[in-house]
């Protein structure tokens, strides 16, 4: 039976979770009707969140010297990647992280430190550095930390933190064979802790990293129902000296069908098309604005990306419009 992509969007408009079949059917759309697939994941793009689209820089705070063991993260414990590895940077290069962001026209600047979770110097430390960050740069402030408690997310969210990154990452089926060291339940722990706090929750996954289709859908629904403010999108990156090197690549068709399955089941919310993007969507990068309303800018922890300068371009040509921050 073919499928009417146009009804799926129908369905998100008004509200209603597609059937695990619907899912299926987009990512099993075949590659010839991945545009009109496209057409309607934008339908529901636009009546939400109109042409816009939000610029997000990262900055890797602190980097390797992780104790867990993260299959697809160059900082894990298990990885021989050759990275840089650091304790916390400065107050001075935090602070030109944030101008550079800013700069850059992102709405919010992404401040990333590696390890299991923060120590409370950590959070002291991060505290002063979003008060200065908030005092002299007029950007939106997430944070990235591992695990955390809802006392240490009310201190960062007092500083002026507006929303908590922690991704689900795959399925809690599938997440015990990317991860052994914590669950996917502490995952949950954290998210709900930073909702309690106060934090809107930017949460989403990485895809290509040998999940099921079953894993895919079980995930897109699981940030349907967690509801959260922003989803970043990651395609695998299979950096030589992790588990997952040599990992094979999803196509740039099935990141699109994934990207509009998002949409679909996430109509409302922020979808940033993140880690991946350039070595995965490849040519087809600029179709993926048509469900995604968001980019990450200037690379990804420990690999680098698309230049914002690049990027702000690719939204020109698109027919897009840059959304920036604007106080708070």
């Amino acid at each position: 039976m073919t499928m009417d992509f146009a009804s799926l969007a129908d369905k998100a408009i008004e509200g209603e979770t597609l059937s695990r079949s619907e899912c299926e059917a987009v990512l099993r759309c075949p590659n010839e009707r991945v545009l009109g697939l496209l057409d309607a994941a934008y339908r529901v793009r636009r009546h939400f969140c109109g042409d816009r689209v939000h610029l997000h820089m990262l900055i890797n705070a602190k980097s390797g010297l992780c104790p867990e063991d993260c299959h697809y993260c160059a900082q894990s414990r298990v990885s021989t990647a050759d990275i840089d590895k650091y304790p916390l940077v400065s107050m001075d290069a935090l602070l030109a992280g944030a101008r550079k962001a800013s700069e850059a026209r992102s709405r919010r600047y992404c401040i990333v430190i590696s390890g299991r979770g923060p120590t409370h110097h950590e959070v002291d430390y991060l505290v002063d550095v979003v008060r200065r960050v908030k005092e002299e740069v007029d950007i939106g402030i997430c944070c990235s930390v591992g695990l955390l408690s809802e006392e240490d997310a009310v201190r960062l969210r007092d500083a002026g933190v507006e929303q908590l990154n922690h991704n689900l990452n795959t399925s809690e089926r599938y997440y015990p064979s990317i991860c052994t060291t914590h669950t996917y339940q502490d995952r949950m722990d954290t998210l709900q802790a930073a909702r309690r706090a106060g934090l809107h929750l930017c949460t989403g996954a990485i895809f290509g990293q040998g999940e099921e289709e079953s894993d895919v859908i079980d995930v897109a629904l699981a940030l349907r129902d967690l509801e959260p403010q922003s989803i970043p999108i990651n395609f695998l990156l299979p950096i030589p000296g992790t588990p997952f090197q040599g990992m094979g690549s999803p196509t740039p068709q099935q990141c699109l069908k994934i990207l509009c399955l998002m949409r679909f089941l996430n109509p409302r919310q922020e979808i940033r098309v993140s880690a991946g993007r350039e070595a995965h969507l490849r040519t087809l990068q600029p179709l993926s604005l048509y469900p995604a309303n968001s980019v990450f800018v200037s690379g990804y922890l420990t690999e680098p990306g698309q230049s914002y300068q690049e990027t702000w371009k690719m939204i020109e040509d698109m027919g897009f419009e840059i959304e920036e921050h604007h106080g708070g």
